[in-house]
């Protein structure tokens, strides 16, 4: 997995569901929305989360569940920042530059729902 810490040198990776990830690829999805906060910058992997989203998240995307890969890492994004939404009471956190892989990989580690080191923490020199 080496070649891939040089594209995320932090090691660390967001999960989100599916067909979110693929608008996050295609950069449709400018803003991945959490309740909380982050201070966490940089590029991250991108997780697609095991299940994938409600069926109503999926219309007009031109895709149903079961297209998209799904429990893997299918490729990263720049977190640039983190912007309070006051209307709707969110959090965005502001994405920038998202690269697909022409392979996902299989995390070693167990997903977490936000954040979390698929291949463990990186030992940085």
């Amino acid at each position: 997995m080496k070649m891939y810490f040089k594209d995320v040198e932090s090691g660390r990776a967001i999960s989100i569901q599916q067909p979110f990830i693929e608008q996050i690829l295609t950069g449709k999805k400018k803003y991945e929305y959490r309740s909380r906060p982050t201070q966490i910058r940089g590029r991250v992997f991108l997780y697609a989360s095991l299940r994938p989203g409600a069926e109503e998240r999926w219309k007009r995307t031109g895709y149903k569940p079961g297209d998209l890969p799904t429990g893997l890492i299918v490729g990263s994004v720049e977190v640039v920042d983190c912007v309070y939404l006051k209307e709707d009471k969110i959090y965005g956190y502001k994405l920038r530059k998202p690269r697909r892989y022409r392979k996902p990989i299989k995390p070693k580690q167990q997903a977490q729902p936000c954040w979390f080191f698929p291949f463990g923490k990186r030992q940085l020199a």
